[in-house]
């Protein structure tokens, strides 16, 4: 990663806590943890920075979190911009297929395989599995 742009980046994320760690995530409420410079280690810094920059802490549904991603996403590309950034929508296309993926196997109903929905009690139900007592 381009020690101009880490620096640039603290100073003007001076409130944020930037640590070394073995891939790049943030940790609410403010530390950034900077993965191992691979290509695009500018752009996989910037996404981390934005969620700190859009308040995000936690989710409670499964699909709270791709909004979260996709969020963060949109406004790393803001930044992008701003920095001088090359943005790669292939990769952030990649990174956001992670977590459709992650959300398709959670929902996948392990017993006829029909995707299940998600209740505000975080469980899952599957629509000819279980019977929750709705009227048709």
């Amino acid at each position: 990663m381009d020690n101009d742009f880490l620096k640039r980046l603290k100073t003007d994320y001076s409130d944020l806590r930037f640590r070394n760690g073995r891939k790049f995530a943030f940790r609410p409420p403010k530390t950034v943890i900077l993965g191992p410079v691979e290509p695009f280690s500018e752009l996989l810094a910037l996404h981390e920075v934005s969620h700190a920059i859009l308040g995000h802490k936690t989710f409670r549904m499964d699909v709270e979190r791709l909004r979260m991603e996709s969020e963060a996403w949109d406004k790393a590309r803001e930044l992008a911009i701003e920095y001088g950034i090359e943005i790669n929508e292939d990769l952030i296309e990649d990174e956001l297929d992670t977590y459709r993926d992650w959300l398709h196997q959670r929902s996948r109903c392990p017993k006829c395989g029909l995707t299940r929905f998600q209740t505000q009690d975080t469980k899952y139900h599957c629509p000819q599995c279980d019977s929750l007592g709705f009227v048709a």
